[in-house]
Parts: C-alpha cells; structure tokens; sequence
C-alpha cells in the first residue's frame, strides 16, 4: 500500500512536532516534510511532492491562504486542508474558494484529523462540523439574494443527473454514497463530478458544494421533506 505524502505548514514548532507525532503512527500516512511559513511551501512542494498539505492561516509571512491560492494555481497541485484555530466567516470562505479541500479547527480530535487526511486523499471533502454551521450561516446572511442568484445562473448549465450530483456533493456525501442512492456505478458518479467541476470551471467538490449551498439547491431539498 503506498502511504498517503503529508507536508505540514504551521508556524508553531509544538503544533508541527504534535501533527507529526499524530499522523505519524499511521501506517498508510508519511510525513514528508515540514514548514513554518507559507513562503516555504512552493519549494517544499517541489521538493517533497506531498499527496495532502496541512495549513496554518496564521503565520508570520506569507500567510497560509495566501499559500494555499499560489499552491492551488499549479497544475500538479497536493490537495490542502486548512487547519487553523480561527474560523471566521472570511477565512473560510477565501480558503475554498482557493482550493482548500477542507478546513478543520485545532481542537478537532486526533482521530478526526487523521481520517480528514485519509478522505482528502481519496477526493472527499472535509469541513469539521463547526466550519459547515458558520458557512451555512453566512450563506443565509448578508448578500444572500444576490449571492444566490449568481449561484443559481451557474448551475441551471448543468444537466439533471449533474445537478442531482453537485446536490449530493453539496450534502457531503462521498462517491459511494452517491453512488447507492442514486443507482449509478462509483465510476459513473467520478464522471459526473468531473463534469460539473468542467462545466462550472471549479476546482474541487468542495466548491461544487459551497455553490450549491449558495444557490439554495439544499434548501430546496429540507422543503421537499428529503
């Protein structure tokens, strides 16, 4: 089994030693390299080439969204998840829409963390309970009308199958998942994952599911009673 290439990004020595230790014991997990400023991680990307980056926002630098959008750009780009204490509104929100895989607050248990990794890697989402009640919030906050008809004029693009599937990525639910409850083959639903992320010019399911929630396709859905 080829374990999982890990690359830390944390500005605090304690943290990176703690995230090491943790992730560390896990036979399918390697850590391949360590960096304490965001100005660090394009070199160490090159170098090291990572599966999965785990970021810092705060860093005294460049900061690690600011990392994670220059990251993000390339073509060969590892998947980043955001690791942060601080979720605020903003943060989130810049952090997917660069690219970020997936966000998680520093007090999100060890095992937790160790499992976002594992999903990242296979193309799942994560965003930690938290982080998902803050974006639905400000989905439904200020600019909502405006955000949301933006949002809806994008996905009326889609056909119905990927609409159907950019609902469910909006859900959080992983391809199998999909996959069963739409009676499609887990290939079928990758196809129609790369398809709506083609068809919106997005980068990543997160993105596919932070649009959805913006058009009000989930809304739609509680309404419905499914």
């Amino acid at each position: 089994m080829t374990a999982i290439r890990v690359l830390l990004v944390d500005d605090d020595p304690l943290v990176r030693a703690g995230l090491s230790l943790m992730l560390g014991g896990a036979a399918d997990i390697e850590i391949v390299g360590e960096a304490a400023d965001g100005g660090e991680v394009a070199a160490l990307v090159d170098r090291t080439r990572p599966d999965v980056v785990l970021m810092d926002i705060r860093m005294p630098g460049v900061d690690g969204l600011t990392a994670t959008e220059h990251l993000r750009g390339r073509a060969d780009a590892p998947q980043v998840v955001v690791l942060t204490t601080f979720h605020a509104d903003e943060q989130v929100l810049r952090a997917l829409r660069a690219g970020a895989a997936g966000f998680l607050l520093k007090d999100t248990p060890p095992a937790e963390i160790v499992d976002a990794v594992r999903r990242v890697a296979a193309g799942d989402p994560v965003l930690s309970p938290a982080v998902t009640r803050r974006l639905m919030e400000h989905v439904a906050g200020s600019g909502a009308d405006a955000r949301r008809a933006g949002a809806r004029a994008r996905m009326a693009g889609l056909g119905e199958r990927e609409r159907e599937v950019a609902v469910a990525v909006g859900r959080g639910l992983a391809n199998a998942e999909i996959a069963a409850e739409l009676y499609l083959s887990v290939a079928t639903v990758k196809a129609h994952v790369s398809r709506v992320l083609a068809a919106l010019g997005l980068d990543n399911r997160v993105q596919i599911a932070l649009l959805a929630h913006e058009a009000g396709l989930l809304d739609e859905l509680r309404e419905d009673g499914h």
